[in-house]
Order: structure tokens, then sequence, then C-alpha cells
């Protein structure tokens, strides 16, 4: 495999630096690590990010959780390994990465149960989260980024 071309934040340093401060900025705000893991994971996998796969899959994001988390991610709706708060997470963020798959992209239930784990600061995380990784995996996908071998 290989690359169509470099990735473009490495050839737009500005651009490379915004993204990293948008990821940064949802850090620390009410949603916890391995929630916002759990997240990052199931967008690559609706995407189709090998990129994101490989780097999600890496201890560094999932140091706390645990194999049968991970693995079943794609599945979380079906599995028992996720709280209520995982599950609204999760939710939100497969709503907000496919908001051309339906009428109502992000219905009132679906915000509600989000709204019901977790405040407005921790909410606006969560969603810039979900863009930003909606961003990395649009970036990787549609310039053939290779899982493994990215690099500035």
């Amino acid at each position: 495999m290989q690359a169509r071309m470099k990735q473009p934040v490495f050839l737009i340093p500005d651009a490379l630096k915004a993204m990293q401060a948008l990821s940064k900025s949802a850090e620390g705000r009410g949603v916890p690590a391995t929630t916002m893991a759990l997240v990052h994971m199931r967008i690559s996998q609706i995407n189709g990010c090998a990129v994101c796969l490989d780097l999600h899959n890496r201890p560094e994001f999932f140091a706390k959780d645990t194999d049968a988390r991970t693995l079943a991610v794609a599945a979380w709706r079906d599995a028992p390994f996720f709280t209520d708060a995982e599950r609204a997470a999760l939710a939100l963020a497969e709503a907000v990465t496919r908001l051309a798959d339906r009428p109502d992209p992000v219905t009132d239930e679906v915000w509600a149960e989000a709204v019901r784990h977790y405040d407005e600061p921790a909410l606006a995380a969560l969603l810039l989260a979900i863009a930003s990784v909606n961003v990395w995996n649009r970036l990787n996908v549609a310039t053939r980024q290779v899982a493994g071998v990215l690099k500035g």
C-alpha cells in the first residue's frame, strides 16, 4: 500500500497545530479517557480509518481497558461490557458521525441520554472530540494513509 500524498496536516504545519490543539482541548473536561478512547475507536471503525484504528488499539489508549471491551466496541449495543454513560457517548458519536444517514441524525432520545450522563462542558468536550476524530479520519481515508507508517 502507498499513500496518495503526505498527510495534509504535515504539509500545512498550522493545520497540525490546530488539530492537535482541538484534540487536546477535549481532554480532562468530564469525559473519562477510556470513554474517549472507545468513542475514537468506534468513529474510526465507522469511517474505515485504518490509521486511527491502529493508533487507538495501542496500549496508551486502552491501558486501563480490557481486550473484551476494545474488541466489542463495534457491537456495543449488544455487548454487556459498557456502562450507560459509555453507551450514551457511543450513541452520540455514531449519530454525529453519520449525519447524512437519516433525516434527524441526532435524535432527541440520543441527546437526552447524553445529557443524562454528561454536563454541558463534558458534552462540549465529547462533541469536539467526535468532530476531531472525524476530521482525522477523513484526511487519512481520502489520502489513503497507511496504518503503522504515518510520519511527519
